[in-house]
């Protein structure tokens, strides 16, 4: 199963200090946590960069996957694994001739149309949701459920991750759709052993 943390610094601090994500982002590495995606939009492209270094400077005994969110030009200058883009993006296939073999391009999807999409144009993986309502932040989607994640598994090859009000409770059911794992904010941003 992959577990993919995503950052933000935001849900559930009293502060938005950049540290705060590097403090969960070093909790997350000492878990064994697979992925995570670096997801700090307000930030300057400086800013970001500064934290991708500073995340991959950590220890990671596991060899926990770093990626950055949108800026695939930050996931690059900080040698980062990988970049998570938003639904509607240019296609992946137009990155890969500037990133390097093995650098993980992902895409956020809502529908299965979108995920069907996102395979023919190049994704590695594909986050899809909401599958349940969002625990961190409000939604204008309507949750997907566990059928909407069936078929949006069923419709592509690479891997499908479970994304939108992810929790202990429910990851199993999430994983018996086929989904190749779980993503969230709220699931690793403090007891990343939950799951």
């Amino acid at each position: 199963m992959i577990r993919c943390y995503i950052t933000d610094r935001l849900v559930g601090q009293a502060a938005s200090l950049p540290h705060l994500s590097l403090d969960s982002v070093a909790l997350n590495l000492r878990a064994g946590i697979e992925w995570i995606q670096i997801r700090e939009k307000d930030l300057s492209a400086r800013d970001l960069y500064e934290l991708v270094r500073a995340a991959k400077a950590l220890p990671n005994p596991g060899g926990t996957k770093i990626i950055v969110n949108t800026r695939i030009d930050v996931a690059l200058a900080a040698s980062a694994d990988g970049a998570h883009l938003p639904s509607g993006s240019p296609e992946c296939r137009r990155w890969r001739g500037i990133v390097p073999a093995g650098f993980l391009l992902g895409v956020s999807c809502h529908t299965v149309e979108e995920v069907a999409a996102a395979q023919s144009e190049g994704a590695g993986y594909v986050l899809f949701g909401p599958v349940f309502a969002p625990i961190s932040k409000t939604s204008v989607l309507a949750p997907r459920g566990l059928q909407g994640l069936a078929k949006a598994v069923g419709a592509t090859r690479v891997p499908v991750l479970a994304l939108g009000g992810i929790t202990a409770d429910n990851i199993s059911s999430c994983m018996a759709t086929g989904a190749a794992g779980v993503a969230g904010i709220s699931l690793f941003q403090k007891v990343p052993s939950a799951c």
